[in-house]
């Protein structure tokens, strides 16, 4: 075989979200030109040859801050897009563009705008075989799906659920067609994903039974369904589902391992109060193992989990993770705070300007409620997060007194830093979450743990990898020495060689252990397996 024969200019440009039209012979997607040393990247919306060598491609589209989704009609002669501006995310606010593309495939005409704005996300553009154009809309607050037919938007059908997820990255799919008039479909509804399928003339949707709880990245092709698919006792796979008897089969599994399901917790959604008369989101797994069983009116202690992102939201897929803590005896509450998708664009707009409050306050509330409830110790709370799910932790640790304890992964603690130090894409994130910088700056410092640390009187435990370049070191080290300073029990455990997240298999355990082992010392209570130790000043 002759080596690979490069199509795309290299640095410094990049290609993406690309699809080939081979009746033209080329090829279309989005590039991002870095040309321009110290300025932000362009993004344009481009074609290039197929038969060329190191293509710059033709320009179709530009202006814009952000490109996505491009998507041929099935008779090849219109192209539709996704664009957006800062300072929104794509989940904030996103145009959809129809225009005529030419015989050459070079140049566009009649562009107009089909729907979408600063104020209305669209997700998933798509055509169906008999050439309308179908989408992802939270025009009504929820990410429902519409037409655009004889030049007018149509409801496909609504329902207070989500068909739409969070455009963190090229290619996500929610849907795809079974033929002109069905379409395969997954939505979520209380933290639980689901299956269906869309009559789109007849407005019915039949759902299509499952095993899973969490499905993503659908595809629909000659009569199967392909989705990533996983539950609270099935760790992620590749599933192809026949469409006609129903029948799964696993292609590829994310892990051999097999778990016993007597020791491992199935997850329930749970719906609190929180704070301003609203309800918030939750996840609860209850303590299982079933080798041990728990003092009668015995309350186990709680682990609070604040999701990253922070516009994510957190899954009922097997996550061996969670089941660490429920298996040695935790009570979980993974929460889908306020600010989470899955719930809304109002769920998900509660963030605005809050996070740091918001976020905080519903985890706190959350754990306020099991305690009500009877199924966790008051007394025994801890929370954990990664980045900004770690930012949560922090600011529940220095701003409140709830929890007893916190294990801090890679997280957050000055806000300015993160919004100064980030890439194109994430660069006006903190624009709708805080407010724009450097104007807002006095909020920046008071949301920002590093600058209270003062008020830190809580055990922490710190992960860090000592090679992150979006939360560097220095700010974990001057949390340590801040707490330890205050005599308060305190533990930084650094990992040489990682970064923003840990792939290390044996660092990942060690965490795991050493944060175990943590709160066995701050709770007092002794470990069933022994771990590795981690040192913990003023203990």
């Amino acid at each position: 075989f002759s080596e690979p024969d490069p199509l795309t200019a290299s640095e410094p440009l990049r290609f993406a979200d690309g699809f080939v039209d081979a009746s033209r012979g080329r090829l279309f997607g989005i590039r991002e030109d870095h040309s321009e040393p110290g300025a932000e990247p362009n993004n344009s919306l481009i074609s290039l040859n197929l038969d060329g060598h190191h293509e710059t491609g033709t320009v179709l589209a530009s202006g814009s801050s952000f490109y996505a989704s491009p998507k041929l009609s099935p008779n090849g002669r219109k192209l539709a897009w996704l664009s957006w501006n800062h300072p929104n995310m794509p989940w904030d606010g996103t145009e959809l563009w129809l225009a005529d593309l030419d015989e050459a495939g070079t140049s566009l005409s009649n562009i107009t705008k089909i729907a979408g704005g600063p104020n209305e996300s669209i997700f998933q553009p798509e055509w169906s075989p008999n050439g309308e154009l179908y989408f992802v809309s939270d025009r009504t607050d929820w990410w429902n799906l519409y037409r655009w037919r004889d030049g007018k938007i149509q409801s496909v059908y609504m329902m207070d659920a989500e068909f739409g997820r969070p455009q963190w990255v090229f290619g996500m799919s929610t849907y795809g067609f079974e033929r002109e008039d069905s379409i395969i479909c997954t939505y979520t509804q209380n933290g639980i994903w689901h299956l269906a399928r869309l009559h789109t003339e007849h407005g019915a949707l039949a759902p299509i039974d499952t095993p899973y709880t969490s499905l993503a990245d659908l595809r629909v092709s000659n009569g199967f369904a392909y989705f990533i698919g996983g539950s609270s006792t099935r760790p992620n796979a590749i599933v192809r589902l026949n469409l006609q008897t129903n029948e799964a089969q696993i292609l590829r599994q994310s892990t051999d391992l097999t778990v016993d399901k007597a020791y491992l917790s199935v997850p329930e959604p749970v719906e609190f109060p929180t704070g301003n008369g609203l309800t918030a989101h939750a996840i609860y797994y209850p303590p299982q193992n079933r080798d041990f069983v728990a003092p009668e009116d015995d309350a186990p202690p709680l682990l609070v989990i604040s999701h990253g992102g922070p516009t994510s939201a957190t899954q009922t897929t097997l996550n061996l993770g969670t089941q660490y803590w429920t298996s040695r005896g935790f009570a979980v509450l993974d929460v889908n705070y306020g600010g989470s998708t899955g719930y809304g664009r109002s769920y998900r707009q509660r963030l605005n300007g809050q996070w740091g409050i918001v976020d905080v306050q519903d985890c706190i509330n959350g754990a306020k409620y099991l305690v009500r409830q009877g199924l966790a110790d008051g007394a025994q709370l801890a929370i954990r997060g990664g980045s900004a799910g770690g930012y949560t932790t922090l600011c529940a640790l220095t701003f409140y007194d709830t929890f007893s304890a916190g294990a801090s992964f890679f997280g957050v603690s000055d806000l300015a830093a993160l919004a100064q130090e980030t890439h194109k894409f994430e660069s006006r994130y903190l624009d709708s979450m805080v407010g724009p910088y450097p104007e807002a700056r006095q909020v920046y410092e008071e949301r920002s743990p590093i600058h209270h640390t003062e008020m830190i009187n809580c055990p922490l435990i710190l992960f860090q990898g000592l090679e992150d370049k979006v939360v560097p070191p220095n700010q974990a080290e001057k949390m340590f020495e801040a707490v330890k300073a205050k005599g308060i029990p305190v533990a930084y455990v650094a990992f040489p060689g990682e970064q923003h997240g840990f792939r290390s298999a044996e660092n990942i355990k060690r965490a795991m252990d050493g944060e175990l082992y943590f709160y066995g010392k701050i709770f007092g209570f002794e470990l069933a397996d022994p771990v590795k130790s981690v040192e913990i000043e003023n203990l």
